[in-house]
């Protein structure tokens, strides 16, 4: 699922000319490396706060219109990251923050593409420990146990 997310990232940042005209010369790499960590990190937990991956997908659907919660706290963290580790400015770490949602976007899109095997929502389920499709919450095993043990 990385892979994927970050050939995403590169692609949808570089066609950013505000973005990709303001990132550090030689850190490009490592700059798109970080908001892929930041985005699949964001991603897997999300699988388990919106009650599996047919919850995340569906919480992304429209993430570039409504404001995802997934999106600000993705951005959160990845605004400051990119702050201390590449010294961006602000107008740059905004215009990437700002590209999340629609990145987002696009990742749900393809997850639910059947005519696009890159992302799909067993491979998703593959990348979280724990998470299955199929099943009626698509939550993580360690939690369906402590729901029924209560």
């Amino acid at each position: 699922m990385f892979d994927e997310i970050l050939q995403m990232v590169k692609e949808h940042l570089g066609n950013n000319p505000q973005v990709s005209a303001n990132l550090p010369e030689g850190q490009e790499d490592a700059l798109h490396n970080e908001v892929a960590t930041h985005i699949t990190n964001g991603l897997t937990t999300g699988v388990v706060s919106q009650g599996g991956v047919g919850g995340l997908l569906d919480s992304l659907k429209n993430a570039a219109t409504s404001g995802s919660p997934i999106a600000g706290a993705i951005e959160g963290g990845l605004v400051s990251s990119l702050a201390s580790k590449f010294g961006l400015s602000p107008m740059i770490t905004g215009a990437i923050a700002g590209a999340l949602p629609g990145l987002l976007q696009r990742f749900a899109e393809k997850a639910n593409d059947p005519n696009d095997n890159s992302v799909t929502p067993e491979s998703i389920s593959k990348a979280v420990p724990g998470v299955t499709t199929g099943s009626v919450l698509d939550i993580p095993a360690g939690l369906t146990n402590m729901l029924h043990q209560n």
